[in-house]
């Protein structure tokens, strides 16, 4: 089984998410104020649901279930809803793995991807309840040698500011050094050379951010994330089959597979991904009966069976608008906003939601919803890459006790929404090589160590099959190799590999010696030196190593 390990392509998936199910919400809250104590919502506020509209929701959510997952061909589905601390229902649906006769059950465990955003965010408000750290806590003190590209920031820089994406490093950052192999103290201590956008106003979703403020909480706790999720959150709640550690994951017997889109459209059981670098932000691994406790916990604003394990007055902030995620384009558009882990909103009934999806490309896809003045939630499950099925089982479910129907084919429309994510990438993407190439010079000129302070050294050999191409190594231990084949001249060709490349994607790597330009012109920037970019790593400009 070929391993990858990439999440990168998940941010874009998950904002692509994040903009279609954008809702209206509220500007900053006032302080914390148990529910009861607000009083009842007026009828006029809200769509009011129609008599036995929940019961028939329920009835009709297996057969909902099977249809969406036949029409989006994902092998395997599990779903939980809870009222309270109630659970309504608990079921799976489909095959763990193609080919193979075991089935998902409720008890089935699955990669959840970025829904750990979520679950870590009620990791970091039980230590903001016990007084281990506040949202506005800096996070520079409790991470020795952490920096980012701008002082004055990194003194500033607040684990509510990592958990809403408001830290202005760019979208996805450090995710490419994760799919070359990196842990995560490595990535951590890079992201000092990724540029910067304006502070505390740009949203942009980065799972290495998340991972810092998470650390940084584990820190003050004195001990590591995994195990603080483990003693203030699995444990309490008896989720026992939910952990933050791959390990754990493949000793499960009852475990979901990753299947992966084919070139055809089909689904196939092809990658397997290991995210322990970012754990708090896509590592955790789960069933539906255990989200469904964690769901109920958040119902109750901290309380569970009549046991309160976190203070409201810490959670509330997570679960409040913290900073927009989108813009609308029209008037009547609804935006999106994001909390402390989760994506905070209005359902067009005018209920407030909360919610988050989870993404691999590598074959899984997640969401869950709560609708609070419902006292609802609901959790789906999937390992089929994300074409939306996770999000329309959950959306046409809570259409129904809302409306009595689905107000839109909600499949078809985050189909749309995340095709873009399994688009090729790279500059040569869709390309054809030259009619009438230059040829490249002799491999000698090319061959030798060259480095980089983001991504480390690449080593760059001849290919020993006499293709007349070059082998690239790179990433921790140069375990990541890379075939190029000659372009044009001083450009070469290379397929990139992991979750940031979709079928089809083609980069290229193109290399100046002495001063001279890719076509064998002179070349003002680099002259005196030589230097290797490779496009593909180079989206926020660091994709060029020299030697």
């Amino acid at each position: 089984m070929r391993r990858q390990a990439s999440i990168g392509r998940s941010a874009a998936l998950v904002a692509a998410i994040t903009a279609l199910t954008a809702l209206t919400a509220c500007t900053a809250p006032p302080p914390y104020a148990p529910r009861a104590a607000l009083g009842e919502i007026p009828p006029q506020d809200a769509v009011e649901l129609a008599d036995g509209a929940l019961d028939a929701a329920l009835e009709q959510l297996p057969d909902e279930v099977e249809r969406l997952l036949e029409e989006s061909g994902v092998p395997g589905a599990a779903v939980a809803v809870v009222r309270g601390d109630e659970l309504l229902f608990a079921r799976g649906f489909g095959v763990r793995e193609l080919g193979k006769d075991a089935t998902v059950d409720e008890d089935t465990v699955f990669q959840i991807a970025s829904m750990s955003k979520p679950i870590g965010a009620t990791v970091v408000a039980s230590q903001v309840g016990a007084g281990v750290v506040d949202w506005t806590t800096p996070v520079a003190p409790l991470l020795p040698g952490f920096a980012l590209a701008d002082p004055w920031v990194t003194e500033h820089l607040t684990v509510g500011d990592l958990y809403a994406h408001r830290s202005g490093l760019p979208m996805a950052a450090g995710d490419e050094l994760e799919d070359l192999g990196y842990d995560r103290a490595y990535i951590l201590d890079h992201l000092r050379y990724q540029p910067l956008q304006p502070f505390r106003i740009s949203y942009n979703y980065a799972n290495f951010g998340m991972t810092t403020g998470a650390q940084a909480v584990a820190n003050a706790a004195g001990t590591d994330w995994e195990t603080l999720s483990e003693r203030e959150l699995y444990a309490p709640l008896h989720m026992d089959s939910t952990s933050s550690r791959y390990a754990d994951f493949l000793a499960r017997d009852n475990r979901a597979t990753l299947h992966a889109r084919t070139g055809d459209g089909e689904f196939a059981p092809l990658y397997e991904r290991k995210p322990d670098a970012q754990s708090p932000a896509g590592g955790v691994s789960s069933n539906v009966v255990d989200l469904a406790k964690w769901m109920s916990l958040l119902l109750g604003d901290g309380t569970f069976a009549g046991e309160e394990l976190i203070a409201p007055s810490a959670l509330a902030p997570a679960i409040a608008p913290e900073i927009a995620t989108g813009v609308p384009p029209v008037p009547d558009a609804r935006a999106g906003f994001y909390g402390y882990g989760f994506n905070v909103g209005t359902q067009p009934s005018g209920r407030v939601t909360l919610g988050h999806s989870g993404a691999f490309l590598l074959g899984a896809g997640t969401n869950f919803q709560l609708v609070p003045a419902l006292d609802l939630g609901v959790v789906a499950l999937t390992n089929g890459a994300p074409v939306g099925a996770a999000e329309a089982i959950v959306s046409e479910f809570l259409d129904r006790v809302q409306y009595g129907e689905p107000t839109r084919d909600w499949l078809e429309a985050y189909g749309q929404a995340l095709g873009h994510s399994f688009e090729p990438q790279g500059d040569l993407a869709g390309e054809d090589r030259p009619a009438t190439p230059a040829p490249p010079g002799p491999l000698a000129e090319y061959t030798g160590t060259w480095q980089n302070p983001y991504y480390g050294p690449a080593v760059v050999e001849a290919a020993a099959d006499g293709s007349g191409g070059l082998v690239v190594r790179l990433g921790k231990d140069g375990a990541t190799t890379l075939e190029l084949e000659p372009w044009h001249g001083d450009v070469f060709a290379f397929d990139p590999g992991g979750e940031n490349a979709p079928i089809g994607s083609r980069s290229s790597a193109a290399f100046v010696l002495g001063g001279a330009d890719a076509s064998g012109g002179d070349a003002s920037s680099g002259a005196g030196g030589d230097t290797m970019t490779l496009n593909f790593y180079d989206t926020t400009g660091l994709g060029t190593w020299t030697r």
